[in-house]
């Protein structure tokens, strides 16, 4: 089997099916260490509805969805910063089955071509404490730990690459 990656409407199925595993996978894992419980069914259908994508549209962004197989298995997205500069990285996943088979830094290093393509130079993301996988990928792929670029409540670790 092989891995593609290419552009998708945010608000396309496979975009949207995504988007719900993602929200709720990182929500859970909040809620289950800070509270001991999954996320409130109510807040979660609040906060997927909340979160359209619509940043993640041409020009000012992209929402990239990889393939494995044929099958919608990930996804990753950035956002320019208003002087396009820099691109915020965000919405970086994969199904539980299709991690470990090298897709994420896929959609990572797509991702920065696209920015880089609309002239982006470095690209910057937050992530939290408990995505142990999430720093482990960026560290990997190149991204060094920075002070805080944003005030997000949820957001404990701050990186950021230049993109050559």
């Amino acid at each position: 089997m092989t891995w593609t990656v290419a552009p998708e409407p945010a608000d396309s199925p496979a975009a949207l099916a995504l988007w719900r595993a993602y929200y709720t996978e990182v929500s859970d894992r909040w809620y289950l260490l800070h509270e001991g419980r999954r996320t409130d069914p109510d807040e979660l259908e609040r906060e997927i509805a909340a979160a359209s994508g619509a940043g993640l549209t041409p020009p000012r962004g992209l929402l990239l969805v990889a393939r494995y197989g044929g099958e919608p298995a990930g996804s990753a997205g950035f956002r320019l910063s208003p002087d396009g500069t820099a691109a915020e990285l965000t919405r970086v996943f994969l199904y539980e089955g299709m991690r470990g088979r090298g897709g994420a830094a896929l959609l990572v290093r797509a991702a920065e071509e696209a920015a880089r393509a609309r002239g982006a130079r470095r690209m910057i993301l937050d992530t939290r404490r408990d995505l142990v996988e999430a720093r482990a990928l960026y560290a990997r792929l190149g991204y060094a730990e920075t002070e805080p670029h944003n005030d997000d409540p949820y957001a404990e670790h701050w990186f950021a690459k230049q993109l050559g």
